[in-house]
């Protein structure tokens, strides 16, 4: 089975999520008896760790990503399930995000020779879902057993114009902010005997609204205060609001945290009444560009496709950062990121059998 036949098999299975389908008996039979099998299912969710230990050294190298897709939704031009190649493109769901990356590394892993300690395959049926019972119950699991992987490469895709213009060598986090300001309802035509939140809040929305919070780095652009949402009011014109509500999302690099974002908050409205609470759904992290697995996916790109990549922290969020949470040194790289979750996702085959190329390279180097 070649990698593209192995990419078109996996593209038929709809594994939306948290069901993988049959995928993942499929790859446990694919690679067969020479990877121990770990079996890590919470819930609905379906959790698989492979590993094969090459030699006694302590060198762990992890491949990790989601077998799992968002729905089709209408208006295909194909069966999005059947994996149909026209002109060297491959049209299905999942084929960027994240299939062709499961593909070539399964392929590169499966026919890896010789390696210098253990390699791994960490995969999950919960990427695209909540994320609460895939990736970080498994990086759990192995923090317990003492087998977390040193390096890991996440193949979700990272390219942006061509292949292998890019790898993330970390991800913002993401804070969400819910901020409420208390008055007092009235009579529009009686405005002292009110206190309008909205006339409160005014004056004070430019300190917050899309500010930056840092400066940003090399690889983090500034951490930004974005509101997505304000409501206040009954939805008629003679009643003035008792409250107001704001959301709203910062996507922070590591040189913001909660605490800067809070004293912000409590700084600008500190002589009104309100409340406030945050949430983070994920932590920022950033690899350490003299990293061996960034040094070495670098190079290897280099020799294999004669392709200078940029190191990268833009984009949403991925299961890459619950190895950071760990201080597992990780890197995402994989086919370019135009089609993902869109009607008629695709990708091309060249991308795939290039993105197989450089995993095998990177194994045979490490």
């Amino acid at each position: 089975m070649t990698e593209i036949e192995l990419f078109k098999k996996l593209l038929q299975f709809k594994s939306i999520t948290p069901n993988d389908d049959g995928a993942f008996e499929f790859i446990t039979n694919y690679l067969g008896n020479e990877w121990e099998c770990i079996e890590l299912d919470f819930e609905d969710v379906k959790n698989r760790f492979y590993y094969k230990k090459f030699n006694s050294n302590d060198q762990h190298l992890c491949f990790a990503g989601h077998i799992d897709v968002v729905p089709a939704g209408d208006g295909w031009d194909v069966d999005p399930f059947e994996a149909v190649e026209k002109d060297g493109i491959i049209i299905a769901r999942g084929t960027q995000d994240m299939k062709s990356g499961v593909a070539a590394y399964l392929y590169a892993c499966k026919h890896a020779k010789n390696f210098d300690g253990t390699l791994s395959i960490l995969m999950t049926s919960d990427e695209e879902g909540d994320a609460i019972n895939g990736t970080v119950k498994v990086l759990e699991y192995l923090k317990e057993k003492d087998f977390l992987p040193h390096f890991a490469v996440v193949a979700e895709p990272t390219c942006e114009e061509i292949f292998g213009d890019a790898i993330k060598v970390g991800r913002r986090g993401s804070i969400n902010g819910y901020l409420t300001i208390k008055g007092k309802q009235g009579h529009a035509a009686y405005p002292e005997k009110a206190i309008n939140p909205v006339h409160q809040v005014s004056p004070l929305l430019s300190q917050i609204a899309g500010i930056n919070l840092d400066n940003g780095d090399e690889f983090f652009s500034p951490s930004q205060l974005i509101i997505t949402d304000i409501r206040g009011g009954m939805e008629v014109t003679n009643v003035t609001p008792n409250d107001l509500k704001i959301m709203f999302n910062v996507r922070n690099s590591t040189k913001t945290t909660q605490v800067e974002i809070k004293n912000l908050i409590d700084t600008t409205f500190k002589n009104l009444n309100y409340e406030f609470k945050m949430t983070q759904g994920s932590y920022p992290f950033m690899t350490n560009k003299k990293s061996k697995i960034v040094q070495v996916l670098t190079t290897t790109i280099k020799d294999a496709i004669n392709i200078d990549t940029k190191h990268s922290t833009a984009g949403g969020t991925s299961d890459a950062r619950f190895f950071g949470q760990y201080n597992v040194d990780t890197v995402e790289f994989g086919v370019i990121n135009d089609t993902i979750h869109s009607i008629n996702e695709r990708t091309s085959i060249k991308e795939v059998q290039e993105l197989t190329k450089v995993f095998k390279n990177l194994i045979n180097t490490f």
